[in-house]
Parts: C-alpha cells; sequence; structure tokens
C-alpha cells in the first residue's frame, strides 16, 4: 500500500537505535524526508548513513538531548530552516530504569518528568507552527503497554507515561480542527535495549536469561517477543493520510499481551 508520504518531513526523536531507529527507517522507505537525533554524535551519524544505504531517502541527523529544553528547540528550529515544513512528529525517548517504587530518589523524578513528559510537551509546542501553516500534522507518541497495565519495579515509566497519554487526548481536542492527530503507541516487549535492562536486572536476582524470554514468550498469545519493525508499521500508518478519521487512541502492540478489553 502507497500510504502517500513522499516528501513529507518527518522528525523522530531518540533514534539512533530501538524503537525511534525501526520508525525512522519506516517513513524513510515511505519516502519521507527524516531528521532524527540523539545525544551520542558517532551513533546517529552511523544510523543516519545506514537508512540512507537502505532507503536512499533525505536523513538530517542531530546531537539532542531530549530531556532538555533548549535542544528541542533548537533541532526543530533547524528541521524547520532546512525543508520549510514539519508534517510528522514521533516523540520517543530512552526508557527509565528498572525500579521499585522505595528505590527512586526526587533527583531522578524530576530527570525522568523532563525526559519522559516534558520531552513530549516541548517537541509539540515546537513543531506546532510549523504543523498549523500547513494544515497537516501526525503526532505520534511513543509509550508503552505500561499506561494499560503497571508493569513491575518500572515505577517511572508507570506513572509518568499515563501524563502522555492525558495530554494526547486533550491535544487530540484541541488540534483536531487544525488539521492536526494525536496518537499514543504502546510497545509491550520488543528486543531492544530497554528490554535488555528488564532482563538484566532480573538476571541479578538469579534468574536465567533463556528462561525470561521463554516466560514472556509463552505469556504473549502470538508467542514472541516483538521485532521493532513491526511497531513501525504501525506508525507508518498513523502519520498517513489512510488514518485521517483518526485521532487521540492509544494502541498497544503487544501480541496481544495486555488483555484489557479497552
Amino acid at each position: 500500500m502507497d500510504l502517500g508520504l513522499k516528501d513529507r518531513v518527518a522528525i523522530v526523536m531518540a533514534a539512533s537505535k530501538g524503537l525511534g531507529r525501526a520508525c525512522a527507517q519506516a517513513l524513510a522507505a515511505e519516502r519521507c524526508r527524516i531528521a532524527i537525533c540523539s545525544r551520542n554524535r558517532e551513533q546517529i551519524d552511523r544510523t543516519a548513513k545506514e537508512i540512507v544505504q537502505v532507503t536512499g531517502a533525505e536523513v538530517f541527523a542531530a546531537v539532542a538531548d531530549v530531556g532538555k529544553a533548549s535542544d528541542i528547540e533548537s533541532f526543530v528550529n533547524d528541521v524547520a530552516r532546512r525543508w520549510g515544513r514539519i508534517d510528522i512528529l514521533i516523540n520517543n525517548a530512552g526508557g527509565p530504569p528498572v525500579k521499585s517504587f522505595e528505590e527512586t530518589n526526587d533527583d531522578e523524578w524530576h530527570e525522568y518528568f523532563d525526559i519522559t513528559f516534558m520531552s513530549v510537551v516541548r517537541a509539540v509546542r515546537a513543531v506546532l507552527p510549523a504543523m498549523k501553516k500547513g494544515g497537516y500534522g501526525r503526532i505520534i507518541n511513543i509509550t508503552s503497554v505500561s499506561v494499560k497495565e503497571p508493569i513491575d519495579n518500572l515505577v517511572y515509566s508507570n506513572a509518568l507515561r499515563l501524563g502522555v497519554v492525558g495530554l494526547a487526548k486533550s491535544l487530540a481536542n484541541e488540534l483536531g480542527p487544525c488539521g492536526i492527530t494525536v496518537h499514543n503507541v504502546a510497545p509491550g516487549f520488543y528486543l531492544t535495549d530497554g528490554l535488555e535492562r528488564v532482563v538484566n536486572k532480573r538476571m541479578e536476582k538469579g534468574e536465567h536469561r533463556e528462561l525470561i524470554f521463554k516466560q514472556w514468550a509463552q505469556s504473549i498469545p502470538l508467542r514472541k517477543i516483538g521485532d521493532p519493525s513491526e511497531l513501525a508499521a504501525l506508525v507508518s500508518f498513523l502519520a498517513s493520510g489512510k488514518s485521517s478519521y483518526m485521532t487521540g487512541t492509544t494502541i498497544q502492540v503487544d501480541g496481544g499481551r495486555i488483555s484489557t478489553v479497552m
């Protein structure tokens, strides 16, 4: 299916690896112009080069920390100057650490509030002028199935990502008349660095890696851990005009693991 995304300008935050990278590559394959960022210059440049090699797309790579307001503003402004428009924003950030509530502290709450929640606020604020001017916008937040069902020892994620969901619903109501849609995509277990952090924490307590993955796969109706490209396919659809009568949704992409009805 041609999603009609040719020459659309897409920003993907924190896209040097994992789900962010998969989304950037999927959109590039749909012939979008792609802007990606990461805190690490070497990693983001390598990712940009590899996406260009695979897709032939135009890719702009920048160093930016999504936890810093000035970095987000500078990155988005550079994209707008470079291509004169912004059509798609994929909000993504590295997951908070694996901790129980009693292991948390105020400094970390502030840090991950900036990374997990305020990064979305700031990025949306930065792209809105260009999206409103163009009369088209797609804002997609990569959250977690923790917004549907809390995950043990991921208390920062459980608490802060729900704020993103509430914000997205408010934005969908406010921005719909401007031709801008807003969605949350809630991934389950995927083969990413974030999942490795959970695995390593459990291994520290004496569990075996192979058994952890086997138990997870058995808890998922599709009996497998997800590949990032599977989530990226949904993101590409939501970024396109094919999803024009959808907004304000939170869609889990988890192989059916979370059994909530809504």
